[in-house]
């Protein structure tokens, strides 16, 4: 992102900021709704040369400069003022773009962050997968997909010019895709096909015959995530603040040191290896000297100070732990999942003999519900890990969206928004 400064003489700026409004390149001091006169007459004007600052996307400079010369015009790349954050540009076209709403619901990307869309997408469908472990299901999904994608291409409209309900989830495409293949990779694992059917083979193991052990895989899993998430963690707080703050933050160094030496110390103790014990414990001791020393820091120290960097200290590890146990859900909504498929399908056996058609019904309408209720709880279950015990450490601060001006539609142009409401509505 650029800071650049709209030049033109007086004379023609109206001519000039028509052209940046029709680009739709350059977000301005003012609304990005704002009325042609209204950014006008917030031009700074010396010696009859008018200019406004602005950002824009530094790629497109050079077209919009070459677009403003003809009127006279000019696009001056100028140094950006301290303390002020640039605008992020969020993708929303293409596979990015329909990706990007896992991240943009928690909140905006600071600019000097990294974005995660792509990790966070694949965290949630792996996730997703993992409690929602079933080959037949997981195809109900990829059915869905194609469906939504066919939708989203398309772009079919319902009445009055709305689009209809498809059309709007459309974007959501990927996401079923992903959660589809994930869903019948861990089905196969488990050895479920639309329940217990026997179908196809266990190929890792039965959930409800092993739990404790799909328990400590789900932990494992969120030890993996956790990890990942520390170390992104670790280079948005250098970008944001440089290494002090990298380093002393609960979300930088300080905060994976103790990650990483808790689970070393955890790991030498089970394992009997004591030098790895040690280690690990002298790591994770050395990442609360870090956070303690970023929290005194933070309270302006002295005796208060101390109390609450000891007190914010207690909490981060409190959390730690809390964050790592809140994966067992993987293992505890897989089990659920299970569950409910070998109810559904015990009745189905036990129907077939004397009734089949019963049987037949049992099993279409309890697959249909348990799909049906499961994707929901688990969709959620999986959101609510990325957004508390992932994107905690992802992100300290917020962006704010690049939103560049635009000629608003002339009193033609306008027309009533088809829900009643009486507002003005672009075509």
């Amino acid at each position: 992102m650029e800071r650049v400064a709209i030049v033109a003489p007086s004379r023609v700026l109206t001519n000039v900021l028509r052209r940046v409004g029709d680009a739709g390149l350059v977000e301005l001091s003012t609304p990005a709704d704002a009325s042609l006169e209204t950014v006008a007459r917030a031009a700074v004007v010396r010696d009859e040369v008018a200019a406004l600052a602005g950002w824009m996307p530094a790629p497109t400079v050079p077209e919009l400069a070459g677009r403003l010369a003809a009127l006279g015009g000019a696009v001056v790349t100028i140094s950006r003022p301290r303390g002020v954050e640039a605008p992020s540009l969020l993708r929303a076209g293409g596979l990015r773009g329909s990706l990007s709403p896992v991240v943009s619901t928690y909140g905006t990307v600071p600019y000097r962050d990294i974005d995660p869309t792509p990790l966070a997408a694949g965290a949630y469908v792996v996730m997703f997968g993992m409690m929602f472990g079933d080959a037949g299901h997981g195809v109900m999904l990829l059915v869905a997909a194609a469906v939504l994608y066919r939708a989203h291409r398309t772009g079919r409209q319902g009445r009055a010019g709305r689009p209809s309900a498809l059309a709007r989830f459309g974007r959501g495409w990927p996401f079923a895709l992903g959660a589809g293949v994930t869903s019948i990779l861990f089905g196969l694992a488990y050895g479920e096909f639309f329940g217990p059917t026997g179908l196809v083979p266990v190929l890792w193991l039965a959930p409800l015959a092993r739990p404790v052990q799909l328990l400590l895989a789900a932990l494992g899993v969120g030890a993996l995530l956790l990890g990942a998430a520390y170390a992104l963690g670790v280079v948005n707080r250098w970008r944001e603040g440089g290494w002090p703050v990298a380093l002393y933050s609960s979300a930088g160094i300080a905060g994976a040191a103790l990650f990483t030496g808790t689970g070393l110390a955890v790991a030498g103790w089970y394992t009997g290896l004591d030098l790895l014990a040690l280690a690990g414990g002298l790591l994770a001791a050395t990442g609360l000297v870090l956070a303690f020393t970023g929290f005194l820091a933070d309270a302006g120290g002295g005796p208060s100070g101390v109390a609450q960097a000891v007190m914010r200290l207690f909490d981060v590890v409190v959390r730690l732990g809390a964050n790592l146990v809140s994966f067992a859900r993987l293992a505890a909504f897989g089990l659920t999942h299970a569950a409910i498929g070998s109810i559904v399908w015990v009745g189905t056996t036990a129907l077939w003999a004397g009734r089949p058609v019963a049987a037949v019904v049992v099993f279409v309408v309890g697959n249909a519900l348990a799909f049906t209720i499961e994707a929901l709880v688990v969709g959620v279950q999986a959101l609510r890990l990325e957004y508390y015990e992932l994107f905690s450490r992802l992100f300290q601060a917020e962006g704010r969206p690049f939103r560049p001006w635009r000629l608003p539609p002339t009193s033609g142009e306008a027309r009533s928004c088809p829900s009643g409401s009486g507002e003005a509505c672009r075509p």
